[in-house]
């Protein structure tokens, strides 16, 4: 007892344990990995300088920013219009757009790589498609390509930028564009003058968490980029399988998160969406600086004066704010969206029950036989029972670290929590091979490389920052006076917590493990490093599939695949229609 009332006085302490498990198995071997790069202890820059004096690696590293930053470009702006008409969208049309989004982004990356692979394939759907349509009389290579590239990577990342813009456009309020319309602003400049600068928040944080993931990706590249389009990752790993030099592969892994923290430190990633929202001195444009501009500006704004009055007594009281060809393109548009972001993932799934020796669409009949050669192939069926389990352990470990550090942050002061929730998000805002590196290096200290332990561990240290991230917002409106009002009634920390605490946040816990889970079960980067030869996940078995032999079981893999998200939501609305009896109980019953 005396331990939790310790604990009530220094809730900090909570975030020791999982501070202790990221030390051990990815911030010590970070260390050591970045004085390897330096050749400790004689220190020196010789690794980096043999970087740089190849052309091909420069070229490398160059063709990974311009992939990632054009990849970025494109999420944008495809995603901003996609996000603005979600968010204006009636209510329910909303929720079904947002579960769209939430669908694919929360579904398998290899499942969706692959979908693309059935698609773009020489035997894939377009060029069926055309070579039956008489338009090419060959197959044309759109696989393995910088644009196949492209569509597999916007693909991926574009989910994550809608949803980080809808998350601040929600927060902003309608009424300013109307009263800016009122005002005689046309409906192109208020959005420019009025809703734009609002959502530059969304903006910043989607770019800054698109960029850095794409920074880090290995698996699209490879499976749908030429010999031509390789990343700095794609060269890391192969210097990793190929001859594994400790100085060379720590410093060229510390280059690609050296340019991470730079974009990072230069733009700042604000999760929270307040960034920039401070009061700020107008600043003066370029006309202003200038007399003359300023004085011809000045000249033709007073000869359309009388114009815009004109405007704006015709256009204040007209009903509806939008032209029906406006309202009919922004249909079309998320209409396109959707299809982008389902419809590859729906063809494979029918595709998986084709009765045919290879995939084709439309399937000649219909047939149960690949589903039939998962469950009938132990390699298979082993790799899936291996993942779960491991996702399993993965999501009770990262759940109760991550929850017990949830709540000590939400109870720290504010410099010390954002410091320390930055540390515990370090394996998930790295690149992905960074942190796959390091928790090489970290297992192999401990002994636990190839082992069950050393994956859960390898894994736990990302699902943690999910688990953190999620019940600290659920832990963001909880009401405290609830706990205080428990305890004057005699109730001690741990009954307060458990009866009290815990209810309201059950549901935030419960999404924490979810994505914990999903996290888990679908890593393979670093499960690659670390699993070692005895251990197969059903990722590693998909990928090594993907890349030796297109077998059509695949197909009913990421058929198998795609469904666990939607099970997934399902939990998470059980979970919160269920929380709602629990909440009104923790309420009315005494905590003593």
């Amino acid at each position: 007892m005396k331990t939790f009332q310790k604990l009530g006085r220094m809730p900090i302490l909570l975030t020791g344990p999982t501070l202790a498990v990221l030390l051990v198995v990815f911030g010590m071997p970070t260390i050591l990995l970045f004085l390897a790069s330096l050749k400790a202890p004689a220190f020196s820059l010789s690794n980096y300088q043999s970087f740089f004096s190849q052309p091909a690696n420069i070229r490398v590293l160059y063709q990974t920013l311009e992939i990632s930053g054009l990849a970025t470009a494109i999420c944008l702006l495809v995603g901003y219009p996609a996000a603005y008409l979600i968010v204006a969208a009636s209510k329910r049309l909303r929720i079904a757009l947002i579960l769209v989004v939430v669908i694919p982004y929360l579904t398998s990356l290899l499942a969706r790589t692959y979908a693309w692979i059935v698609i773009l394939g020489d035997n894939g759907l377009i060029n069926n498609l055309l070579l039956k349509l008489g338009l090419i009389s060959s197959p044309i290579q759109l696989i393995y390509s910088r644009l196949a590239l492209y569509i597999g990577m916007v693909h991926i990342m574009l989910p994550m930028m809608i949803l980080a813009l809808v998350s601040v456009m929600m927060g902003i309020d309608k009424s300013l564009m109307a009263a800016a319309r009122s005002m005689g602003a046309r409906p192109i400049t208020a959005f420019w003058r009025v809703f734009f600068p609002l959502s530059v928040p969304g903006v910043r944080s989607g770019c800054l968490l698109v960029f850095i993931i794409c920074l880090g990706f290995y698996i699209t590249p490879a499976a749908l980029g030429g010999l031509g389009d390789a990343m700095l990752s794609t060269f890391i790993a192969s210097q990793v399988q190929t001859f594994f030099d400790m100085g060379r592969v720590a410093a060229s892994a510390f280059i690609l998160l050296a340019v991470a923290i730079v974009v990072l430190s230069t733009f700042g990633l604000d999760l929270s969406g307040t960034q920039g929202r401070t009061a700020q001195a107008p600043r003066r444009s370029p006309a202003n600086r200038m007399p003359i501009v300023a004085g011809f500006k000045r000249y033709v704004d007073e000869l359309f004066t009388a114009r815009r009055a004109k405007r704006w007594t015709t256009y204040l009281y007209r009903a509806g704010s939008q032209s029906n060809w406006s309202k009919m393109v922004g249909i079309i548009f998320l209409v396109l969206v959707v299809f982008y972001l389902l419809v590859p993932e729906l063809l494979v799934v029918i595709m998986s029950f084709s009765s045919g020796q290879f995939l084709e669409f439309p399937p000649p009949s219909l047939s149960l036989q690949w589903y039939r050669a998962f469950f009938g192939d132990p390699s298979w069926y082993g790799a899936a029972w291996t993942s779960i389990q491991i996702g399993i352990l993965t999501t009770i470990l990262s759940t109760i670290l991550g929850m017990l550090a949830a709540y000590g942050l939400n109870r720290s002061p504010p410099r010390l929590r954002s410091s320390l929730t930055m540390v515990i998000l370090m394996p998930i805002t790295f690149p992905i091979i960074v942190v796959a590196i390091a928790t090489y290096l970290g297992l192999l200290k401990l002994g636990l490389l190839g082992s069950m332990t050393g994956i859960i561990l390898a894994h736990t240290i990302g699902a943690i920052g999910y688990v953190v991230v999620i019940v600290s917002a659920t832990l963001a409106n909880f009401d405290s006076a609830l706990e205080r009002a428990a305890m004057s009634m005699g109730a001690n920390p741990l009954r307060t917590f458990i009866r009290v605490t815990l209810p309201l946040i059950r549901p935030g816990i419960i999404g924490g493990a979810v994505f914990a889970f999903l996290a888990s079960f679908d890593e393979i980067v670093i499960t690659s490093l670390v699993a070692g030869f005895s251990i197969r996940t059903l990722p590693m078995k998909m990928w090594e599939n993907i890349r030796n032999q297109i077998d059509p079981t695949i197909a009913a893999v990421s058929s198998l695949l795609i469904l666990v998200p939607v099970l997934c939501l399902i939990v998470l609305y059980v979970s919160g229609w269920r929380s709602t009896p629990s909440l009104q109980r923790a309420r009315s019953q005494p905590a003593a």
